[in-house]
């Protein structure tokens, strides 16, 4: 597997353990992205010719291909869009006025990223809505009775990650669903952390919105998709305007495009797409549940090999998925993961974009390790071995 990706033949050193922040990326990704530039550059939707005719026909084959990919029941319902952070936003600043009325109530649980909290937390403040946090375990696991429990005849909204990004926490969405719908709430999951993990069906999972980014998935950055139901994407209006989301402008009015389009302005990400196209069609050739499950067996004797080492502290349990977050006490995670750099391991160190979730925690940061395709058992055990190493360097111990 390690051999499809160029980059670990420019740093054969290197134990690449960041993952979940972007994926590297395979050849095939390169050479589609290389060969749309050369070979395919045209705008869509537009120009008469051949050229264009067919990049467009590219361009649209993969709106179809991501609407398999999440099981949407139409290419309709999938909008592209920057990525995750902008996916949430959109539905935030288009539907959220919608479907959190004057007064209404939101729920989050204290484990989200800040692009699926920040932006429901602006709209109950727009909204004079109630905003309520649901509680994490000591290990930055969400409570999940917890959080159904807060899932009210009163709640409007219901947004919540599907993997969490710090401890690898995988919510039981379906069942959050169900609730949320019953009090007639609309869901909107953050799958970022997700859909290169494990298989996702949008329809059994009973999600209203599902936002993730292309970088996690193997493909390039820049590109995003957003999932909608199609009768809530009938109620959503478009935010942003200008040329391609438009059906007729006039002097006094202007209407706007059917479809996904109308949330497409401008000339898109042409190139992205293509990418993400070849990313998801690389992934379904290339990744089985063989391959997740060694991601997940990764994790699981990182866990193990951490949680020998005196004075660590691990976040989250053996149901996390593909991530490891802990911390060596009396060493800023700053200061262990500079120290990891200079042994050619490369993790993540930092609140990870989720402050409420350190501040439950009562630490300002943590030290993450997330797993791809491309990590082995010889990662982990030097990953361990330099952990060791650090305990003895900053400690003094043996």
């Amino acid at each position: 597997m390690r051999e499809q990706f160029p980059f670990f033949k420019a740093h054969p050193g290197l134990v690449y353990l960041d993952t979940a922040a972007t994926s590297q990326k395979p050849q095939a990704l390169l050479d589609s992205l290389q060969n749309y530039y050369i070979n395919e550059n045209a705008n869509v939707h537009r120009g008469l010719y051949k050229l264009a005719y067919d990049t467009t026909e590219a361009y649209e084959g993969v709106r179809q291909e991501v609407a398999d990919f999440l099981s949407a029941k139409s290419a309709d319902e999938i909008i592209f869009t920057r990525g995750t952070t902008d996916s949430l936003n959109l539905v935030a600043s288009a539907f959220g006025p919608h479907a959190v009325p004057e007064g209404g109530r939101i729920v989050v649980s204290g484990a989200e990223h800040h692009s699926n909290f920040i932006p429901w937390q602006q709209l109950a403040k727009r909204q004079h809505a109630k905003f309520e946090v649901t509680p994490v375990h000591p290990d930055g696991m969400v409570d999940v009775p917890a959080l159904l429990a807060a899932i009210t005849p009163e709640t409007n909204l219901v947004a919540i990650a599907q993997v969490t990004n710090v401890a690898g926490d995988t919510l039981p969405i379906a069942a959050i669903a169900k609730k949320a719908h019953a009090v007639g709430a609309v869901v909107v999951v953050d799958g970022a952390q997700a859909v290169a993990h494990l298989p996702v069906d949008v329809q059994t999972l009973g999600a209203d919105f599902y936002a993730f980014s292309g970088h996690k998935i193997y493909g390039p950055t820049g590109i995003g998709v957003l999932y909608g139901r199609a009768d809530l994407l009938a109620k959503m209006p478009p935010i942003q305007f200008g040329g391609e989301m438009i059906s007729e402008v006039r002097d006094d009015v202007s209407t706007w495009a059917e479809g996904p389009i109308k949330y497409e302005a401008g000339t898109p990400n042409i190139a992205g797409v293509i990418g993400l196209g070849t990313a998801l069609h690389w992934f379904k050739q290339n990744v089985d549940a063989a391959v997740l499950k060694t991601e997940h067996d990764l994790s699981d004797q990182l866990r193990s090999g951490l949680a020998a080492i005196p004075d660590v502290t691990i976040y989250g349990n053996q149901a996390s998925l593909a991530t490891v977050s802990f911390n060596l006490a009396g060493i800023h995670p700053h200061d262990l993961a500079t120290f990891l750099d200079e042994q050619q391991i490369a993790v993540r160190a930092g609140h990870h974009c989720a402050q409420p979730l350190m501040a439950r925690l009562g630490v300002p940061a943590t030290v993450r390790a997330s797993f791809g395709v491309y990590n082995n058992a010889d990662d982990v055990a030097k990953l361990v071995e330099t952990v060791q190493a650090a305990r003895r360097y900053f400690h003094g111990v043996d």
